[in-house]
């Protein structure tokens, strides 16, 4: 939550001489806790919030601040709801019009997501296309209505999104204080029974009765021999481009109040996509189509001054996907654990590693460095020996040195390999439904001489914190898959 233990984890990471906190999306999640299924691509998590956070603790009973920081998801849900009634029974004139001016500011988003989730509340949380004909199609006379029976529930959405706002800046502004910036992950595709498909249907493929027309995935590949099966509506590029790319201009704009920089997950997406049939079974018969990301990066750049963002160019890329991430300067990715097929050009040898990217000891999506080796047999394991120079007694420490080493401009690495912990502590395994993303770390996990260690590495390694903090890419970071102790 972001509460004491996020602002102690800043402090952490600042005393181990890091410069970036790399997050998963911060979007409101459903019951898979998945970070890329999100209700709006615009609002925050209110499973983060902290009901301990002062400016709503104090609207909550005596008899329940006390434990306001603890408990289930479902325990500080009815948590936030009492604070919601104190604040709207007790505010201040001034606290009155604060709250106003957030709706007021962030009304574009905040009213359609507000709906959504009345309606939704309203028919059984049933995916949107399957609501009444009116409220699915968002005619006027049914708006109104929804907005008539549905107004405390949508200006206690809107508190919600404040509350959030507000810790999400007092953490910032302890991270910036420490010098420390802040890199989000922007899902390259939002998830159908979403406030945003729901809003903007005509910026997406889809059937007059709001179903996809087709979907997006992966084809197949050495991981996957059905390719992966998303699921999500795909854009529909010409109507972006009609007015612009207001959409994802709106949408990069309201992620860079949270973070400095940005992930493009599946950058390979914008140059082309995979377009699978939306009744097929798996990915297998789908096809690539082009897509605008020079047009839309273009966008983007004239809209904020420059690229913010580092390209996710995992997997098979094209000559024409490189052409896209150099032509816009932004930085790609290396994975440590990838280094070791045996094949002497692979990207992500330590040899092989280049200046311009960002190398990560694995990602949410990798079993951790130690589960990762384990795993290995013989023969693997022997083979990571002679590529690092190591012996058994040496892994994984030795694959993290050679993060903390390499030529890469930015070296990330998930607390879970920091902490050496094993595959119990992975975050995601990619096509599976179940038993994702529920890791946290509790602080007696975390050895007293961890932080200095990391500072002496930095060190060591060249990346000691620069005494400035330029907007581009510092010069060393840490990613943590989660946000610390959070309970959900």
């Amino acid at each position: 939550m972001l509460g004491a233990d996020a602002h102690r984890f800043v402090d952490w990471l600042a005393a181990g001489g890091f410069r970036i906190w790399q997050t998963l999306p911060l979007g409101p999640v459903g019951d898979s806790l998945s970070p890329y299924q999100m209700s709006s691509a615009f609002a925050g998590n209110p499973r983060l919030i902290d009901p301990g956070f002062p400016a709503l603790a104090r609207w909550l009973p005596a008899r329940a601040a006390g434990g306001a920081g603890r408990g289930s998801w479902q325990a500080r849900q009815a948590l936030l709801h009492e604070a919601w009634l104190g604040f709207s029974a007790g505010a201040s004139p001034d606290e009155r019009a604060a709250y106003k001016h957030y709706w007021q500011a962030q009304r574009a988003w905040l009213l359609p997501f507000g709906l959504f989730r009345a309606a939704r509340g309203r028919h059984g949380d049933a995916g949107w296309w399957t609501w009444p004909e009116p409220v699915r199609q968002r005619q006027p006379d049914a708006m109104a209505r929804l907005l008539k029976e549905s107004g405390n529930e949508i200006r206690e959405t809107a508190f919600e999104q404040w509350m959030f706002d507000l810790q999400w800046a007092a953490l910032r502004a302890r991270a910036q204080q420490h010098g420390i910036q802040l890199l989000g992950d922007l899902p390259i595709y939002v998830d159908l029974d979403s406030a945003d498909v729901w809003w903007y249907r005509q910026l997406f493929r889809l059937a007059g009765d709001g179903r996809p027309e087709a979907v997006a995935g992966v084809p197949p590949d050495y991981f996957s021999a059905d390719g992966q099966l998303w699921g999500n509506p795909l854009y529909d590029w010409d109507a972006m481009a009609a007015d612009g790319y207001r959409w994802w201009v709106n949408r990069v704009r309201g992620q860079l109040r949270w973070f400095d920089f940005l992930r493009i997950d599946h950058f390979r997406g914008l140059e082309a996509y995979w377009e699978v049939p939306a009744d097929a079974v798996t990915a297998r018969s789908g096809s690539w189509r082009p897509a605008p990301g020079v047009e839309l990066l273009d966008a983007l750049g004239a809209a904020f001054g420059g690229q913010p963002f580092l390209a996710e160019d995992l997997g098979t890329i094209t000559p024409a996907v490189h052409a896209l991430r150099h032509r816009f300067g932004l930085p790609g990715m290396l994975i440590a654990q990838f280094a070791f097929d045996g094949s002497a050009d692979n990207p992500y040898l330590p040899e092989n590693q280049v200046p311009d990217a960002v190398i990560y000891s694995g990602t949410h999506d990798n079993d951790t460095l130690l589960g990762w080796y384990r795993s290995l047999d013989a023969g693997g394991r022997d083979h990571v020996h002679r590529v690092l120079n190591a012996g058994p007694g040496d892994m994984p420490d030795a694959l993290l040195r050679s993060v903390w080493e390499s030529p890469a401009e930015v070296a990330i690495f998930p607390l879970q390999d920091l902490l050496g912990l094993g595959s119990e502590a992975r975050m995601n395994v990619p096509s599976t439904a179940t038993g994702n993303w529920t890791w946290r770390f509790d602080w007696w996990q975390v050895p007293p001489g961890l932080a200095g260690e990391c500072q002496e590495r930095s060190l060591r390694s060249g990346r000691a914190p620069a005494a400035s903090t330029a907007r581009r890419h510092p010069a060393d970071a840490a990613q943590s898959a989660a946000v610390p102790a959070s309970r959900t």
